[in-house]
């Protein structure tokens, strides 16, 4: 791992997540940056925090800018790195919106928001791709994986239901357990 950032990189390294992932694709974004480019974290700490992130209540985006931020530098970090994240993008958005409103009959509108659907959508999958290779090692992780897909990504279950369901299966796969000599 590299050294503690300081507040400002917090912020402007998590502006840059939000400014070059706009209109989806955070979470890829964000492990290339905060793993590969920064390596402020390795993939498996990176991951558990994104789970974690995506338990909790809230944008997992946002609650991943303030573990790393607390990681760091407590609260001002965890500061720093929301505000980083937020603030020109919420700009963006009222300006966008004001646009939309303005020119949403236009066809090209349609076009470019397909397009921000699709490079979101293979952000996505990179991610995928690229972490799976290393949590994904053995038969029931595969499984696991599998069963929430389905039941979440195709049946489309409420979340809470999945979790309820699958994560007592994880943990109890998980959990350390003492060797027999």
């Amino acid at each position: 791992m590299s050294e503690k950032p300081t507040l400002p990189e917090l912020a402007l390294t998590f502006n840059h997540i939000a400014l070059a992932s706009f209109g989806g694709g955070l979470s890829a974004w964000s492990r290339e940056v905060i793993v590969v480019e920064k390596k402020w974290m390795e993939d498996e700490e990176f991951l558990s925090a994104v789970t974690m992130c995506r338990i909790l209540p809230g944008a997992n985006q946002v609650n991943l800018a303030v573990f790393v931020g607390v990681k760091f530098r407590g609260i001002p970090g965890a500061l720093a790195a929301v505000f980083g994240l937020t603030l020109v993008p919420v700009l963006i958005v009222l300006a966008m919106a004001y646009f939309y409103f303005q020119f949403h009959q236009v066809p090209a509108v349609a076009g470019i928001l397909k397009g921000a659907a699709a490079a979101a959508v293979a952000l996505t999958l990179s991610m995928v791709f690229k972490t799976g290779r290393k949590c994904l090692v053995g038969l029931i992780p595969i499984l696991l994986f599998l069963a929430i897909f389905l039941m979440n990504g195709i049946a489309r279950w409420p979340l809470l239901a999945c979790l309820s369901l699958l994560a007592p299966l994880a943990i109890g796969w998980a959990w350390p357990r003492e060797k027999k000599s």
